[in-house]
């Protein structure tokens, strides 16, 4: 067994072969013998070689790594989504590197990622500058803005359809009668936050209502907590709640119960957005909206795929349809609480 770091030029000495002959055997569809493959193959099982992929890719070019910057990781959907991503991704022979970033200095990290020579980025919980996104496009790297999106920017795009699943949402707790719906936003320059609160809002003007009391949480449990305690801290308590994503709803339910010993939803109703896994435990039982991760991040990969295989940068926007989920943390209308147990 050789000692140290095993070369190609030692595994091609051993198995009589040149070292471009032990490349072919090493990428899959090269031309190449049976013969001189299992030569090379038995050769690299001896010395206990493995392929430098970081060499071969400054070789060929060809990294077959994504990025993926993402700010935080505290709300679940996100864990969620990097084990779909990744999984998908590597069905195609890529695989996914990872950098997490501040909102301070997301540009500044995205020229670190630059110099590993990616092939496309995903940017799931960050945003790009204007700058950077036509340095991407110059350089035929599609980027991805994932359950995100930034008017007129040079980046795709894929995200659930926030404005209608919020609709939906408003409605069903407008048909069960609640007549004093708070609201608590998320981070309120997002676009996620932004598309939520709109369909919330169209909604209430349909029906006539106004909005009883809003807050923000900024996408963050504690924010959320605070949130709660201020909205009963005003006049007049709110009978339903709509919260702009589920990480936060959590927070308001504990707070509900353990601070305030109000009972969800006899006393008070909560609803969410994402449907991450918590959301259907038996402490929460949310009704929510369910972000369609899987198709999400198909759509993601297809952006992806398609531009680094035309080597050309094109930007797409994709809307992918929400589902409201009803769970047991709202009241019901009669004929949704039929349908439901049907």
């Amino acid at each position: 067994m050789a000692k140290g770091v095993v070369t190609s030029g030692q595994v091609a000495k051993l198995a009589k072969v040149s070292q471009s002959a032990v490349s072919r055997a090493f990428s899959p569809g090269a031309s190449i013998s049976d013969d001189v493959r299992k030569r090379v193959l038995d050769a690299a099982e001896q010395l206990g070689y493995r392929p430098n992929a970081l060499a071969k890719a400054v070789n060929t070019g060809r990294s077959r790594l994504i990025a993926v910057l993402v700010t935080y990781l505290d709300n679940h959907f996100y864990p969620v989504v990097l084990e779909t991503l990744s999984r998908a991704l590597q069905a195609r022979g890529y695989q996914i590197l990872l950098f997490m970033t501040d909102r301070g200095n997301q540009d500044e990290v995205i020229q670190k990622v630059l110099t590993y020579r990616v092939e496309g980025i995903v940017m799931a919980s960050a945003d790009m500058s204007s700058t950077l996104a036509q340095q991407c496009v110059d350089t035929g790297i599609p980027v991805v803005l994932f359950n995100r999106y930034v008017p007129n920017s040079l980046s795709s795009s894929v995200v659930t359809d926030n404005f209608e699943g919020a609709r939906k949402l408003t409605r069903l707790l407008i048909d069960a009668g609640h007549q004093n719906i708070a609201f608590i936003a998320g981070a309120e320059d997002s676009s996620t936050n932004k598309d939520r609160e709109a369909g919330f809002l169209a909604e209430m003007s349909e029906a006539g209502m106004p909005v009883h009391l809003r807050e923000v949480g900024s996408y963050t449990m504690e924010g959320a907590e605070e949130a709660t305690r201020r909205l009963f801290a005003a006049r007049g308590r709110p009978d339903a709640i709509f919260v702009a994503n589920d990480h936060m709803a959590f927070g308001v339910i504990d707070v509900l119960r353990d601070d305030l010993g109000l009972k969800v939803p006899e006393d008070i109703s909560v609803v969410g957005f994402d449907d991450v896994p918590e959301a259907g435990w038996k402490g929460y039982r949310l009704t929510t909206v369910r972000q369609p991760v899987e198709p999400m991040v198909r759509a993601t990969v297809d952006i992806l795929m398609e531009q680094i295989s035309s080597n050309s940068v094109e930007t797409r926007a994709i809307i992918v349809p929400s589902q409201v989920i009803v769970r047991r943390s709202c009241r019901l209308a009669p004929f949704v609480r039929e349908a439901v147990s049907r």
